[in-house]
């Protein structure tokens, strides 16, 4: 499936780590760690393009020009299955600040219920990393990333490792210019608004819940 503004990362130690974590024998621990490690090697592409600005340092034998990043990064996963992605994030970009957005879904509308927000008061002037392990109905994305703009925010990042077809149609028919990356596009959602075939509920299989 092909879907405009929507990246797909198929290297392939990416894919092997998620045939990992789709597996059901999976363990607590190792699904985390697992998670950790895909989230690292997906931030690495979806910072690819990020500004910079010249910066001038002296090397041990001359002084030469460089370069740094030009704005700040705000990681802001969305509670509780987001954070679950943020250490891997934070292992390649160690400055960045952390927001978070706590929602959930209700069982029986699958909507979204906000509990809980928290972000930077600059966060406006930031490059935003939106993040979140599963992009299903998108009810949750759709609500943060609207969250997001209300703060000021222009430039977002939406990532996520397992999308369904819906949830990118839902996603886009709101927020068409923020750019999805993921490392599968899965068939479909079941009578529950879960991914299949998926990887189950991230939140439960990261806290053991």
């Amino acid at each position: 499936m092909s879907f405009p503004n929507v990246i797909l990362l198929t290297h392939p130690v990416i894919q092997t780590k998620l045939t990992e974590l789709r597996d059901a024998t999976t363990g607590v621990r190792a699904f985390r760690e697992v998670l950790e490690e895909i989230a690292s090697l997906m931030v690495y592409e979806v910072t690819r393009d990020l500004p910079v600005q010249p910066k001038t340092v002296r090397t041990p034998l001359e002084t030469m020009a460089g370069v740094m990043l030009a704005r700040s990064v705000t990681l802001v996963p969305i509670l509780r299955a987001g954070l679950g992605m943020a250490g891997g994030v934070l292992r390649l970009l160690p400055e960045a600040r952390l927001g978070h957005l706590g929602l959930y879904r209700d069982e029986i509308t699958l909507e979204p219920v906000p509990y809980y927000q928290k972000l930077p008061p600059d966060i406006a002037r930031s490059e935003v990393i939106l993040i979140d392990p599963m992009l299903a109905t998108g009810g949750s994305a759709v609500a943060a990333a609207e969250f997001l703009k209300k703060a000021g925010v222009t430039n977002v990042r939406f990532v996520c490792l397992v999308a369904a077809p819906e949830g990118i149609r839902t996603f886009h028919e709101k927020h068409p210019e923020i750019t999805i990356y993921c490392a599968a596009i899965d068939r479909q959602l079941n009578e529950k608004g879960y991914i299949l075939p998926g990887l189950g509920d991230a939140g439960d299989r990261i806290f053991g819940t």
